[in-house]
């Protein structure tokens, strides 16, 4: 399966950092290369493809991790950096990159302000809303997280007799048992939508018959607050009454 919501390696590491709430300048190689693993690793659980970049990143980080670990006086000579932390490199780029997001962020803010304002023109077709996971502000690398977290559940109930006799369950069975679910309620929480999953097999699947839910715009996903329980309910159409109106 393939997601066109993924970003970048370093959109991952930049939301891997703010999850710790941790300043750039003092970001740990150590833990962050442990967590971005951690990530591939789901990301090949789920058979998600990813892009090279995300594997040449690993490789970097694995780098400048074995580098920090060794003595001052122990690191091999890099000929492209001039600081003697190796971490430097990779900070710069973080820094530079989230300056470029920062402002892709505050233009899409100013497109969607006005995109809920309505000259008197003739009548415009009214398209459903695409912004699903954007302006939810819930994205990819929350909901893989929050995956995290209930696989993390299910192993520490391994004794579960259902996990031996596993079933077998089909993407297609899950987006019904979702919809079903979600249907006539104000919203659903994740943990809530794995309550009764059983197996490894059957979380993921249930993953990602949710991903691709949210690829067709048949769900919304959102969060109260930052990092808090994610929350999902059915989509709506574009509601037009909710948009201002500029006079012609």
């Amino acid at each position: 399966m393939k997601l066109e919501v993924f970003e970048g390696p370093l959109d991952l590491l930049l939301y891997l950092i703010k999850k710790d709430e941790v300043n750039i300048y003092e970001v740990s190689i150590e833990r962050i290369t442990t967590q971005y693993l951690a990530y591939l690793e789901t990301f090949r659980m789920l058979d998600l493809e990813i892009a090279g970049e995300f594997v040449l990143m690993a490789a970097n980080l694995i780098y400048i991790k074995s580098r920090s670990l060794l003595p001052i006086h122990q690191q091999p000579p890099d000929e492209e950096t001039e600081e003697e932390d190796p971490r430097w490199d990779l900070i710069r780029q973080l820094i530079e990159y989230k300056k470029f997001k920062d402002a892709a962020f505050q233009l899409h803010q100013m497109e969607l302000l006005q995109e809920g304002l309505i000259v008197r023109v003739p009548a415009r077709p009214v398209f459903a809303d695409s912004g699903t996971l954007l302006k939810s502000e819930v994205g990819i690398f929350d909901l893989i997280n929050a995956f995290q977290k209930v696989l993390r559940k299910i192993e520490s109930k391994r004794e579960d007799l259902r996990e031996i006799f596993e079933e077998s369950f089909t993407v297609s069975d899950k987006i019904d048992f979702i919809m079903r679910t979600i249907s006539g309620k104000k919203s659903v929480t994740f943990s809530d939508l794995f309550a009764s999953a059983a197996s490894r097999t059957e979380i993921a699947v249930t993953f990602l018959a949710l991903l691709e839910l949210i690829r067709m715009n048949q769900i919304r996903v959102f969060q109260i607050g930052l990092f808090s329980e994610i929350e999902i309910r059915e989509s709506e159409p574009w509601d037009q009454s909710s948009a201002k109106v500029l006079p012609g």
